[in-house]
């Protein structure tokens, strides 16, 4: 990939990023943007790189997409992985497409790991072993994921200090790079950090984050969207999933918040009237974790997600940005 150059009066290229957590209101935000701007789409979102998730991912919908097309939705299959370091490198190649077509990137949505790896890098870890990730499933399978988690503590307690002692797949991931390096996953992330391989991409960025001024507001947009997608047919698209791929609840794709929660209750884990609980419960989980990445790892120009001139508010500094 040819990386963008600075413009004739030497400034490097525009970039946006959009971003906050689930249900506050980003895809409509960048709808207007894009109706407004000449700016182009990226999806942030590691639930959208699937194929045929469309009604727990809160997909936009053919009309939305031919009228705004994103970039990075519908990837790949939900048999497959899609890594953080596949996505900096496919974001990096759609901006600078982007941007030699005389157009500005706009990264939009909620994988604030995604934003991370995009802005700061990747470290130099040990690659996936099918091997050891098929021993530690088998073991959480045994044992369950909190007490992998409490392994991860001994070996590594600074990653183990920000994890959900259920969040299987990133304890899954620290716990192959210790077993596979010896070491603790935080150890070689600072290294990595002090010998500079983490370099920010050659953009001028412009960060834009949504956050509530009333959680429980928030809340209650979630539980009001999960609802609804359980009235459009989450659970006939998980089983729809089911009869086409060869599927498991291990997979990314499955791991993903509602898509999880179908597949327990598929799997006899609870009742029917619980599922609308523990989908709402994992989705207001996931916004609180969006929400602590963007007050602690990923400081931006903060705006009230629930204020009725947001778009307003954001539509005036971007064309302001965009005029600098």
């Amino acid at each position: 990939m040819t990386p963008p150059i600075q413009n004739a009066a030497g400034r490097l290229p525009a970039a946006i990023l959009l971003m906050g957590p689930t249900a506050s209101g980003k895809t409509a935000l960048a709808l207007e943007l894009a109706r407004r701007f000449p700016v182009e789409i990226i999806s942030v979102d590691s639930a959208l790189v699937f194929r045929e998730m469309d009604i727990g991912t809160a997909k936009p919908g053919p009309d939305i997409l031919a009228e705004c097309p994103h970039r990075l939705i519908d990837v790949i299959s939900p048999e497959e992985v899609y890594s953080a370091a596949r996505f900096r490198d496919e974001a990096l190649a759609a901006m600078a497409e982007i941007v030699a077509a005389g157009r500005t990137p706009l990264l939009v949505g909620g994988t604030m790991l995604y934003y991370k790896a995009l802005l700061e890098g990747l470290a130099d870890l040990p690659r996936a072993d099918p091997a050891i990730r098929a021993a530690l499933d088998a073991e959480a399978l045994a044992k369950g994921w909190p007490a992998l988690h409490t392994e991860l503590a001994r070996r590594d307690p600074t990653t183990a200090a920000r994890l959900h002692p259920t969040d299987s797949q990133r304890i899954q991931r620290a716990l192959e790079i210790c077993r596979l390096s010896g070491r603790p996953m935080s150890e070689l992330l600072d290294e990595s950090r002090a010998a500079g391989k983490n370099n920010p991409p050659p953009y001028h960025f412009l960060r834009l984050a949504l956050l509530p001024s009333a959680r429980a507001v928030l809340h209650e947009r979630i539980a009001c969207r999960f609802r609804a997608m359980l009235a459009e047919g989450l659970i006939e698209e998980v089983e729809r999933l089911r009869r086409r791929y060869d599927l498991h609840p291990d997979l990314p794709a499955m791991r993903a918040v509602g898509y999880r929660q179908v597949w327990a209750w598929m799997e006899g884990a609870f009742d029917r009237a619980e599922l609308a609980n523990r989908g709402i419960f994992a989705t207001r989980q996931l916004a609180k974790r969006q929400i602590t990445w963007l007050t602690n790892s990923l400081p931006g120009e903060t705006y009230d997600c629930l204020a009725e001139n947001l778009a307003e508010q954001v539509t005036a500094r971007v064309a302001d940005f965009l005029q600098t």
